[in-house]
């Protein structure tokens, strides 16, 4: 599984999806294509998915931000953007 493509799939700025029933308010930042921020939230609810994903000269980090890596994996997978 390529973290890197799903991250792809979301458009950089603000965008709005779907995961587990509930729309989220999502934003991406990218810097120097190297880096990647991903912060989303449930906007009728408290739930909130945080990421920082970089790629080095020797690999790919992903870097979730107080939660489990696999909470940000399954969002990533799942999530459906509108």
């Amino acid at each position: 599984m390529n973290v890197l493509n799903y991250i792809n799939k979301i458009p950089e700025g603000y965008s709005e999806g779907i995961y587990m029933n509930a729309k989220y308010g999502i934003t991406k930042s990218v810097f120097n294509n190297k880096s990647f921020k991903v912060y989303a939230k449930e906007l009728k609810g408290t739930n909130f998915i945080s990421l920082n994903y970089y790629i080095t000269s020797t690999k790919k980090l992903l870097k979730p931000c107080e939660m489990p890596e696999q909470k940000v994996i399954h969002f990533l997978q799942h999530v459906t953007l509108k």
